[in-house]
């Protein structure tokens, strides 16, 4: 799945747009993603600006986001109708800095879905190297209320 794929299935734009590519995903299971973390992210300049490491915040951002795009795929989703909204983030750890240069692989895999709620457990590598883990829910809402 290429970008203007992930944007028919995110509301998220530039800067905020974390997930470049879908590599592949199975329904109600799996979604591996990548983010190219490059030198020109807006969020270099202001963190660590010394020794540029990309923030642990937005590796889980990341996970969520794929996580999101997997959730559109196991149900009744339309994007003018509804989001999926993030409701926890559990366990997370950080296991090694990103930097960039560095190629996020993101993957996602469902543990529960009930109703509306879904349960994620995410990681991200780095060259085959564990850099992140968590454990996340969301919960579709409504685009307006």
């Amino acid at each position: 799945m290429k970008i203007e794929e992930i944007m028919e299935r995110l509301p998220h734009r530039y800067p905020f747009l974390l997930v470049d590519r879908v590599i592949e995903f199975e329904v109600d299971k799996s979604l591996l993603a990548v983010k190219n973390v490059s030198i020109n992210e807006p969020f270099f300049r202001g963190h660590f600006p010394v020794k540029a490491v990309m923030p642990g915040v937005l590796i889980v951002e990341a996970l969520a986001q794929s996580a999101a795009i997997l959730a559109t795929f196991c149900s009744d989703w339309d994007p003018k109708e509804s989001l999926f909204y993030l409701g926890s983030i559990e366990n997370a750890r950080f296991k090694k800095i990103v930097v960039p240069g560095d190629q996020l692989f993101l993957k996602v895999e469902v543990q529960a879905h009930r109703s509306n709620i879904w349960k994620f457990k995410g990681t991200a590598l780095v060259r085959d190297e564990v850099v992140c883990t968590a454990e996340m829910t969301s919960a579709k809402g409504k685009v307006k209320s």
